[in-house]
């Protein structure tokens, strides 16, 4: 099923949290949108004029799945998941093998097939673990990236699929947009079975701990993060799109904010009496805030959403699930 006329986009990983909700902002602006997965998104119907369940590592579905002259292929497809699945060393093999394997082949087809423009979701986890040491300075600017030093394979894996990219782009004049992805949370993310990531995991603790009990924290609960709500990402990305700008950007908040404080929120918004309790666990890097700059200048986007305002609907929905389930 392909269609007649109109504005034409794949989304590669349509089946998971960013990709469901890029769907649907991409059917709201008039595309005709095909998804690809693995599997149908978990908690909502797909958007999708068409889905196709297919497994990207396999270059014949890469080749059934990309038509000719599409206009956009949004490429989030990729093994991944929280600190408890990255960090522990123990996926690393599938986590490289699979990702690079599906970047392969949608650059490969998407040059074939003459796709128009190609978006890849990057990581902040590309970026040097020696420049994310102290949680309270932490440096992700764009110019930080090199020399490379990334926390985990996972990372190596995102900076990797980045210069496989790039290398079209210079070799073959395909168009490319790259966005490097700060925690991006919301509602309709994976919230429990282990590749959930901390705010969805604190937000599912709290709500299942009772009044007056305690929840726990991995590490010091001083290490800090930043967390852009998902209808901000989408909007980042889709401004990124329609820009000129083709090097790597970050897509983030910078409203930086420490584990264990950000689990007070999550409790405060519970309206619980919880305590917290740090235990040893995966944890990352110490310290990581968006820098947003450079999109800023060269994009004209900064998210306007303060943390609590997101969380707050996280925080429901996630009570709403768990209440069903």
């Amino acid at each position: 099923m392909q269609p007649k006329e109109g504005k034409t986009a794949i989304v590669m990983g349509a089946g998971g949290f960013i990709g469901s909700h890029l769907v649907r902002r991409l059917k709201d602006e008039g595309y005709w949108v095909r998804g690809v997965d693995l599997k149908w998104p978990e908690f909502d119907k797909t958007a999708a004029d068409d889905f196709i369940i297919g497994d990207l590592r396999d270059q014949k579905v890469v080749a059934d799945v990309i038509f000719e002259n599409v206009d956009e292929v949004y490429q989030l497809a990729a093994d991944m998941g929280g600190a408890g699945y990255i960090f522990t060393g123990e996926n690393d093999a599938n986590v490289m093998h699979n990702s690079a394997t599906i970047n392969l082949n949608v650059a490969h087809e998407a040059l074939k097939k003459n796709v128009g423009k190609i978006f890849y979701s990057s990581s902040a986890c590309m970026y040097p673990e020696h420049n994310q040491l102290d949680p309270d300075n932490p440096k992700c600017s764009e110019d930080s990236a090199y020399p490379a030093n990334p926390d985990s394979e996972y990372g190596w894996e995102k900076l990797f699929s980045e210069r496989l990219y790039k290398a079209f782009e210079r070799n073959y004049g395909m168009q490319v947009r790259i966005a490097r992805f700060h925690n991006i949370f919301g509602v309709m993310g994976t919230w429990r079975g282990g590749k959930e990531k901390a705010p969805a995991a604190l937000c599912r603790k709290v709500v299942e701990t009772p009044e007056g009990g305690t929840i726990e924290v991995w590490g010091d609960g001083k290490q800090t993060r930043s967390f852009l709500f998902i209808e901000e990402c989408v909007e980042g990305v889709r401004n990124l799109m329609k820009s000129d700008f083709s090097e790597p950007v970050n897509i983030g908040s910078e409203e930086m904010i420490s584990i264990n404080d950000f689990a007070q929120m999550i409790i405060d918004i519970s309206g619980k009496n919880i305590t917290i309790k740090n235990i040893p666990g995966p944890e990352g890097v110490r310290g990581r805030n968006s820098d947003n700059a450079l999109i800023q200048e060269k994009v004209g986007w900064s998210p306007s959403w303060p943390l609590r305002k997101g969380i707050e609907l996280t925080y429901k929905w996630i009570s709403e699930q768990a209440a069903k389930s």
